[in-house]
């Protein structure tokens, strides 16, 4: 069956595209040597995608927004690495004292990446992040994929609790506004024009805030999208439950643990430098790595929500340069597949750039009607040839059907003569036999037989005569024969055993 043309080119257009491969980025370092800080190869994209909107953006960052700034820019780096933080929660809830600078010293050789060493200084904070860990993937993919929106909800939700009466200065903390940065050329205006920072109240030590994100905001704006509440563990917050505002544990004692801090005019997280250093001896940064990057070995091979980090990050893990060479990438085959790309600019076809350009293309050119026309032509042509071809077919199988009866009727005639023939030998055969059958056996009793032949009459008539006078001649006169001498009595038979007596 010919394929049509228009089909024909579509395939051709698609295997170009899905053909093409983008260079393999230079190889990064290696992921043990290179802390999350480290990781500036590749910048920041231009424009986010919008993954989720506000309401889920609010709902997601509710049980966190009126946490300490530091803290709360730990816990967004460390949640774009849920695997580790899962593990990091299980540890801390197997060594529950473990707190402070020296749980992260005693994590330091475990294989997660910085910021969530760092988290294992505050249990109450991982004692949240463990009770949900679909919830931290969501959290890191939005922050990866959408930090300006994700911080703009942080400061909605501050706004709406400081309006409510549950976020103010206090022994535990410092609260505090900034003007807002002015938005960039062609966004709107942020909603409000302060900026709300929480601070701890002494730099040395970090109270972790636990608080019903239900009732610390006021009345939710979204009935839709409630926030998610994780009660806190009793382990950290003894007094009962949490009825309304925000309650206290233990206060933290910290030196390099918190080594990074939003920044609300970038809309990034700033690192200092002489912290991360101090805490974290296995992985040393340089003095220009104040700025976060996220860390793709780190990542554990969770796959990342927006398409920006898939093509930025994905090509980052071990291996990732070797991909070519299992997908048959080789310099023959990039030859021939600009050779089919220059064939088909010279016959005016123009090679897609993408497989939705490819499949666009196919589209267009089956909807075209000369193409349709052209389409039902062959399919008519084709038609016709596979009418032409059972025709002949049947034509072919009946001369044969009708060759094989001839052939098969001849040999039956034959054997059929064949068969009469040697039935008719037979029977003069048994003719024959029993003619010769009835001479030799003619009856002698026949009183009268002999009468037509007198002469044959007359020599048996002689051979009696003979026979009676041979019998009346005395006899000494007869040839005596052969003299028998037989024993008187029978031979005794030898006994097997002795003599009998």
């Amino acid at each position: 069956m010919r394929i049509p043309l228009c089909c024909a080119l579509s395939t051709g257009l698609l295997l170009i595209v899905g053909c093409s491969r983008d260079a393999a980025p230079p190889g990064g370092a290696d992921p043990a040597a290179t802390p999350a800080a480290a990781t500036t190869e590749t910048p920041a994209p231009a424009a986010s995608e919008q993954i989720f909107g506000p309401e889920e953006l609010e709902q997601m960052v509710a049980p966190i927004a009126l946490y300490p700034d530091p803290l709360l820019a730990q816990v967004l780096m460390g949640a774009t690495y849920p695997g580790d933080v899962a593990d990091a929660a299980a540890w801390a809830a197997a060594h529950p004292d473990a707190k402070g600078d020296a749980a992260v010293l005693q994590v330091a050789n475990q294989p997660w990446d910085p910021s969530v060493q760092a988290l294992v200084a505050f249990p109450e904070a991982l004692s949240v992040l463990g009770q949900d860990p679909a919830w931290v993937q969501r959290l890191g993919d939005a922050f990866l994929a959408q930090p300006e929106a994700v911080m703009d909800a942080v400061q909605r939700l501050r706004h709406k609790a400081e309006a409510a009466g549950n976020l103010a200065s206090n022994e535990y903390q410092s609260v505090f506004t900034q003007p807002a940065p002015p938005p960039a050329a062609g966004e709107a205006a942020p909603a409000e024009s302060t900026v709300i920072v929480i601070e701890p109240s002494e730099p040395e030590v970090v109270y972790v805030p636990a608080y019903d994100p239900n009732t610390a905001y006021g009345a939710w704006s979204y009935p839709s999208y409630p926030p998610p509440y994780y009660p806190p563990s009793p382990y950290y917050y003894p007094g009962g439950a949490l009825a309304s505002g925000l309650m206290w544990g233990a206060g933290i004692a910290i030196a390099g643990s918190l080594w990074g801090d939003m920044d609300w005019n970038d809309n990034d997280i700033n690192i200092d430098v002489d912290r991360y250093n101090n805490i974290n001896r296995n992985n040393q940064i340089n003095r220009g790595d104040n700025t976060w990057n996220h860390n793709a070995a780190n990542r554990d091979g969770v796959p990342y929500r927006d398409q920006a980090n898939r093509e930025r990050n994905g090509r980052q893990l071990d291996g990732a340069g070797n991909r070519d060479a299992f997908r048959g990438e080789d310099a023959r085959r990039t030859e021939q597949r600009n050779q089919a790309r220059a064939s088909m600019q010279d016959r005016g076809i123009q090679p897609a750039s993408s497989n939705r350009e490819a499949r666009d293309q196919a589209r267009t050119a089956a909807n075209r009607p000369d193409s349709r026309d052209a389409a039902r032509d062959r399919a008519g042509a084709t038609a016709d040839r596979s009418a032409q071809r059972d025709r002949a077919q049947q034509s072919t199988d009946r001369n044969r059907t009708a060759n094989q009866g001839s052939r098969d009727g001849g040999r039956t005639q034959t054997q059929q003569q064949r068969s009469r023939e040697q039935t008719q030998r037979n029977n003069q055969s048994r003719d024959t036999a029993r003619q010769q059958q009835q001479r030799q056996q003619a009856p002698r009793n026949n009183a009268f037989e002999g009468a037509s032949r007198p002469s044959s009459s007359h020599q048996a008539q002689q051979r009696g005569q003979s026979s009676r006078q041979s019998a009346s001649r005395p006899s000494g006169s007869r040839s005596s024969g052969q003299p028998v001498s037989r024993p008187s009595s029978p031979p005794q038979r030898s006994s097997g055993g002795g003599r009998r007596r």
